[in-house]
Order: structure tokens, then sequence, then C-alpha cells
């Protein structure tokens, strides 16, 4: 298998510290707001790369945080005068119910900032006693970047004299123009933290590396995980000063790979809140069925930006409307999951850095194959279960697929309506096994009024939206 790494910029061989074992961490939400295209992208990247390093052999243990100690979620609660728990908890459940919609899988461990104060502590105080850091005379602890010798090594960034002026100005006591805050003296009635420190609240940088040390570092390891990933947007400062406290305050580097995917633009401009374009996930979910939208953010390879637009969504809905035509032509069937050479090829493309281009170019064929051979070989049940068996392995590599097929072809169609046509079908049923073909008749008509197909099947009636 091979990564392409962020911060030596080229594609290694991934190679695991421990043979057949992968731990990886990915930065998660700031749970202040509904999630948007941008935290949808970087979960289902994760959530594809876990998907192959599994299929590969190893055992994964993946850990993504949620940040909920911020100024943002202060903000918020005192907006909607409410509790920062009754906040945070709100949009950390809408956010795992929108990932669930997409088909991400929740990660292994997923901790939280409120709960890994006592790690933070921690990391600080080695950073302290191995002056890495200081503390100020207003009760602030910062990292001192003049005392780490690699520091900007991850991601080769050079700081002018604006950017550092800027910073300066930023607080009047720090010792150098980059360095960054550990520990926020507050001393008010907001929301605070009692530490060895003084009261405050933890600096935004600090959680993860504490996260990390606290849940994947493994004693005498030279890295403190595998992997590390993030938004390309993370890259700096968040991931440089992340590395640098680990570094500083342990015996080991932050991550043997890095991996970042790119930004989401929407119709060619990068999403940002400032702009006014931040395209949230939930009312792209009130449009598009989740595996869609999986299918569509899934389609550009995870470092290239990704340019959202509805034409390509939709056009993308009609690729993967393709898989779904051929599971329904053998809905019903049944197959063991027997090892295909298509299926070796589509691990092959998926294990050169995620190149979706080809994997989904390998389904493009297959597909085509599928239908010639449904079109002219009959009832030739071999050839239908090596589908099967192909779509099974789409499903489980990929995350779509799943569904019922006619269920597919229901998306967009409420609920009433539904379960209307559900009752339609039970009285249709009813009348035929009561050989009453008039009323049988009749019921079909009133169902095809909804502007619906409906389909016989050994398995029963089913229906879907024109």
């Amino acid at each position: 298998m091979f990564i392409f790494d962020s911060a030596k910029k080229i594609k290694r061989e991934f190679i695991p510290q421990v043979d057949g074992k992968v731990s990886l961490y990915v930065c998660g939400p700031t749970v202040y707001d509904d999630a948007h295209l941008g935290h949808a992208k970087s979960a289902l990247v994760f959530d594809l790369l876990c998907r192959v390093l599994s299929a590969n052999g190893y055992e994964v243990t993946y850990a993504r945080n949620i940040t909920d100690i911020d100024d943002k979620i202060i903000k918020k609660a005192l907006e909607q005068n409410k509790t920062i728990k009754e906040i945070t908890d709100f949009y950390t459940d809408a956010y795992h119910k929108e990932m669930a919609l997409l088909g991400i899988k929740r990660p292994n461990i997923e901790p939280k900032a409120t709960e890994s104060l006592d790690a933070m502590y921690a990391l600080i105080q080695k950073l302290l006693d191995n002056k890495h850091a200081y503390k100020t005379a207003n009760g602030d602890v910062y990292f001192d970047t003049s005392s780490d010798n690699e520091y900007l090594t991850l991601s080769k960034r050079v700081q002018d004299d604006s950017d550092k002026l800027q910073r300066v100005e930023s607080s009047s006591h720090k010792k150098n123009a980059a360095d960054f805050a550990l520990w926020k003296s507050v001393d008010d009635d907001s929301v605070t933290f009692d530490s060895p420190f003084g009261k405050g609240r933890p600096g935004w940088h600090l959680e993860c590396s504490a996260m990390i040390e606290k849940h994947l570092s493994k004693p005498d390891a030279k890295f403190a995980v595998d992997i590390h990933g993030g938004g390309a947007d993370l890259l700096f400062p968040h991931h440089e000063n992340e590395a640098a406290q680990t570094r500083c305050a342990t015996n080991h580097a932050l991550a043997a790979y890095w991996m970042h995917n790119g930004f989401v633009n929407i119709d060619g401009e990068k999403m940002s809140k400032s702009l006014g374009n931040s395209f949230f996930l939930k009312d792209a979910l009130k449009i598009y069925e989740g595996e869609v939208l999986r299918f569509y953010l899934l389609s550009t390879h995870y470092r290239s930006n990704f340019n959202f637009n509805e034409e390509d969504l939709a056009t993308a809905k009609k690729r993967l409307d393709k898989v779904y035509r051929v599971k329904k032509r053998l809905f019903g069937l049944t197959h063991e999951n027997e090892k295909t050479l298509f299926q070796n090829e589509l691990l092959g493309t998926l294990s050169d850095d995620l190149n979706i281009s080809a994997s989904l170019a390998l389904i493009d064929e297959m597909i085509t194959r599928a239908n010639e051979t449904l079109d002219t070989a009959g009832k030739h049940k071999e050839l239908k279960r090596e589908t099967l068996s192909n779509l099974s392995y789409i499903e489980k590599l990929l995350g779509f697929g799943e569904k019922n097929p006619y269920e597919y072809f229901q998306f967009g169609v409420d609920e009433e309506t539904k379960t209307k046509i559900a009752t339609l079908i039970q009285m249709r049923d009813e009348a035929k096994s009561a050989k009453d073909f008039a009323a049988s008749d009749a019921i079909r008509d009133e169902i095809l009024a909804y502007n619906v197909n409906l389909m016989d099947t050994p398995q029963g009636s089913f229906w879907e939206k024109i």
C-alpha cells in the first residue's frame, strides 16, 4: 500500500510500526455549528482509508477528537442563552447523525476536549520542565518556538516580516512572534477550568497532542501514531504546532505519515463562512440521498480541491444509479463472497494512495460487463453470483450500493406518501389472493397515480419514483 506523505511531499510505501496494526488519528469537528461539506469530505476520506487498510488485512485503531472547548462555542451559548454542554451535545449529536447518513463509520476512539484536561495539563508541565514553554506575567503559557530547531519542518513554511509583526501585535507577552498558546489565562465569569497554571482554557493545538499521547502512543515508539490526518487547512499552524509540542515533550515524533485532504469549494470559491457560501451538509441531505453525496464527494481524489456544484452532483447520481439498476436486476438472489479478479484490481487501485478515479473507472467497466452478461446469459447463476459478489465488495470497500435497490429509488418521496403506497400494495396483494383481479387492477392504477413505477417480483411488489 502507498500513501502520499504531506510532510515529505512524496508517495511512500506504507509500513506500520507494528506489523499488521495501524494507529490513525484525525482532527475532528469543533461542535458549535452544523457540519458543512468540508467536514463531510474529510470524514469520508478517512472512512475510506480505514476501509482500505482493513481490506489489506490491517487491524486499525482510529481516533477522531471532538473539540468541545472553544471561544466560538462560548459565544454561541451566550447568544442562545444555553449551557456549553447543551450546545456541544446538540451539535455533536447532529454531526454523528449526518455522518451516519453518509455511511461513515464511527471511530474506535472519540475523545472530547473536556474529558482530556488532565492529559493536557501533563503535556504542558512536560514542556515547562523541558524549557520548551514559559509562563507569562498575566498567567498565559506559551510554547517557545525558538527552542525547537525543527519548527516549520512539517509545513515547510517561511514566515515573512509582516506575518511576524501581526503575531507580535496580537500579544505583547510572547517572547517570539510565532509562539503559540498552550494555556490561556481567563479570570472572568465565562467558562474556565482550574489548572495547575491557574484559571483559564487550553490552547486549541494542545488537545490533539494530549489525546494522541493518552489514547494511541506506545512507550519507546519512534512515532506516536502511524498516520495523522486532516484537512489541508490544518497543515499550518495546527499540525505544525501539534508536531512541535509532541516532539519537545516526548521522546518521539508525532506521526510516521501525514495525510491531508483538499478544500471543498462552492462553484469555484474556497468554502468560507466569511464569504457567505458555506454549504451545510444538512441542507444537501434534504435534497440528495446520503449515499449519493458520499459517491459524489469521494469521486475526486482526496488531495485535490473539490469544486461542489449541483450539476456534477446530479451527474454523479446517474453514475451511482447504474450500480443500483444492476443490483435491482439481481435482487433476491443469494451468493457467497468469492474473490474475483475485479475485487483484486479494485483494492489495488485504492491501495495506491486512494486512487478513486481508477477505482470508479473499474466499477463502470464492471457494471457495463454485468449488464451485457445479464442480457445474454439469461439465468446463468454462476455469472449472476459473481456480479453479486462484486457488488457486495464495492459496498464493503467504498460504502455505496448498500441499500435495497427499490428503496434507493424512492428517495424524495415523503413518508406520508410512502405509507399510503405501502397500504395500497398490501390491499392489492389481498385482492390478488382473493382472485379479485378487477379490484387489483384498480388499486394498481391508484398506486401509479403517485407518479411511480410498480414492479412485481418473486420477493414481492416494489415501487420506485419516476
